[in-house]
């Protein structure tokens, strides 16, 4: 290949990782980053700090949505995991619906807590440097379109 060729393809080479992209921000469990994500789509959201470990509480429509940290390295810290959580105590259900919800259903596994309320949770992997800011509010969409799809199968 002559000289010419190389020094074209070089060119073109160099202007295209010139030209790439920045790296889209990875969302991790950072706590306080998670409660910003959140209020910046509009819902009120608080970082509520407790004894054992930390949460993020939200609501949407009404119906209270938890985000519990998982996985945590040391304490509150360097966790790779988020749970989003809801939970009915004015609704009665049987394990039947309940195993036909889980049954049925790909996202947000349910059972009956220790109270005999029914609960839905979905965990979201954040590990090796997390997700993307879109990747994660897909991920919130997801849960928070389940929650009226839950309520509604229970009561049936």
């Amino acid at each position: 290949m002559n000289r010419r060729i190389w020094a074209g393809a070089a060119a073109i080479s160099a202007l295209a990782m010139t030209a790439a992209p920045a790296a889209a921000e990875q969302v991790t469990a950072d706590h306080q980053k998670l409660v910003s994500l959140l209020q910046a789509k509009g819902y009120k959201a608080e970082l509520i700090k407790g004894s054992d470990a930390d949460y993020v509480r939200t609501a949407d429509s009404g119906v209270p949505v938890t985000i519990f940290f998982l996985n945590c390295a040391k304490g509150k810290t360097g966790c790779t995991t988020i749970q989003f959580y809801t939970g009915f105590n004015d609704v009665k259900t049987t394990l039947e619906r309940i195993n036909d919800w889980n049954r049925n259903q790909r996202w947000g596994r349910a059972y009956v807590d220790k109270d005999g309320d029914p609960v839905m949770e979905m965990d979201v992997d954040m590990d090796f440097g997390g997700l993307s800011r879109e990747l994660f509010y897909d991920n919130l969409g997801t849960f928070i379109a389940l929650i009226p799809l839950f309520r509604d199968h229970l009561k049936k």
